[in-house]
């Protein structure tokens, strides 16, 4: 018979694992080309897996809610169901995938598989979902440190650590746990055995728990992963944007009716930022070790709130060679797109620069964190109007002007003090400086 191996397909270059939501099939069903076989989660976007082949699914190699790493063999199909063999797990394999082949009996390699979590360097690392249960459970890194790891170069797997957290529960914890061999002397030098017991935690007063969903724990693990990985320093400025204001009432209607989209402000601020980036390109970069990557293509993640409360951050490619138009037309598909839970999985990669509107919530201004690994975020708040001096050839006069403060928060590892508060400045003079008889 013909064996064909289903792998977790790799859906971004930033993307190593996936999480499986649920399956569509199950051992022995009969499935057909490009048909569902299971839906799987990255990052923050759900996706679902077709079939390469048609015949029957001879094993599932992973389960609801694992995590797996992309390239890994999760399902196998039998293209010729029915070859007598067809059951017998020691029947010639003929594979489609050059990954390395697991099979279904030892429960630790599909834990060991999925957990693989990358890393920059260093002695020890781990992914975030062993973080995860590590906080939940209340394992210190200390103790995280001294468990074991049965995964791929010893990494602490989800079954290491869960195992652990069972061991600690029944009091089977001894403080030394490494699995190396015992001699007699050795054993004699070795202070006795310490047990430890931990309660469950407990809470007093009137309280509701609430479990946090897999999104919220995903954006949890990339915002505290991201605070300890760059320098943040935050710069503010201030822009009277009152030209661009008037210019958006008077035009807004005649867009929407010639373009087919609404004119938010969104795609007016990106325009702005795509300007100073051409200027200042160190603003379109990443870290890589000790090396700038300074990135060609402009590409303007926008943080989009969702009904659940989440926020996720679609991608706007190459908005360095979008008009206005075009602008709108991008954001308003992926914000309509991730509101109605559509986005697909590149929608949210590759992005090098991102611009979060905290004013949609009536905030004046806000201290972003860094989505990684870009290496600045711009905040802008909400518009206000605000009596302010207004400086002419006549001399100083007051009036009331559209006001809004932008933040910007950058890495200090690459964007100094000099470069981040000039930026900065740019996208507010250039909000400031915008043509009132601008054509679209």
């Amino acid at each position: 018979m013909a064996i064909v191996e289903l792998v977790m397909p790799k859906m971004g270059e930033s993307i190593m694992e996936a999480t499986i939501l649920r399956w569509h099939k199950k051992t022995g069903d009969h499935i057909k080309v490009d048909e569902t076989v299971l839906e799987i989660a990255t990052d923050k976007v759900d996706s679902e897996v077709p079939s390469i082949a048609e015949g029957e699914i001879t094993e599932l190699l992973f389960n609801e809610n694992d995590v797996v790493a992309v390239g890994t063999v999760i399902a196998r199909i039998n293209t010729n169901a029915d070859a007598a063999a067809a059951s017998s797990p020691v029947a010639p394999v003929t594979s489609v995938s050059t990954e390395p082949k697991f099979t279904s009996a030892p429960v630790h390699t599909s834990a060991s598989v999925g957990e693989v979590a990358v890393s920059g360097g260093g002695a020890k690392f781990y992914s975030p979902l062993v973080l995860t249960i590590a906080q939940q459970e209340g394992v210190s890194f200390a103790d995280l440190e001294k468990i074991p790891g049965s995964g791929n170069d010893g990494r602490v797997t989800k079954r290491d650590i869960l195992q652990y957290v069972a061991d600690r529960k029944e009091g089977k914890i001894v403080a030394d746990v490494t699995p190396a061999p015992v001699t007699a002397s050795v054993a004699a030098a070795r202070p006795p055995a310490v047990t430890t017991t931990v309660s469950s935690p407990t809470y007093s007063g009137n309280v509701e728990i609430i479990e946090m969903d897999r999104m919220r724990k995903l954006i949890a693990n990339h915002m505290v992963m991201s605070k300890h990985t760059s320098p943040h320093v935050t710069s503010f400025a201030e822009a009277d944007v009152t030209n661009l204001v008037k210019w958006r009432d008077r035009v807004k209607g005649d867009f929407e009716k010639r373009e087919g989209e609404k004119l938010t402000f969104t795609p007016l601020f990106i325009e702005a930022i795509v300007k100073c980036i051409k200027r200042f390109p160190l603003i379109n970069c990443s870290l890589d070790g000790d090396k700038i990557i300074i990135k060609k293509d402009i590409n303007i993640g926008m943080a989009t709130a969702l009904p659940s409360g989440n926020l996720i951050v679609p991608v706007i490619k190459s908005a360095e060679v979008l008009n206005l138009v075009g602008l709108t037309k991008q954001v308003n598909h992926l914000a309509n797109s991730a509101r109605q839970n559509k986005l697909k999985p590149e929608d949210t990669q590759s992005g090098t620069f991102t611009l979060t509107n905290v004013g949609t919530f009536g905030s004046l201004m806000g201290t972003p964190i860094i989505n990684q690994p870009q290496v600045a975020i711009l905040a802008v708040g909400a518009i206000k109007k605000r009596p302010v001096v207004i400086e002419t050839e006549q001399g100083d006069t007051i009036g009331i002007r559209h006001m809004m403060y932008l933040s910007m928060s950058y890495d200090h590892r690459i964007v100094d003090g000099s470069l981040g508060s000039t930026f900065l400045s740019a996208v507010a003079q250039e909000l400031e400086n915008f043509d009132p008889k601008k054509s679209y």
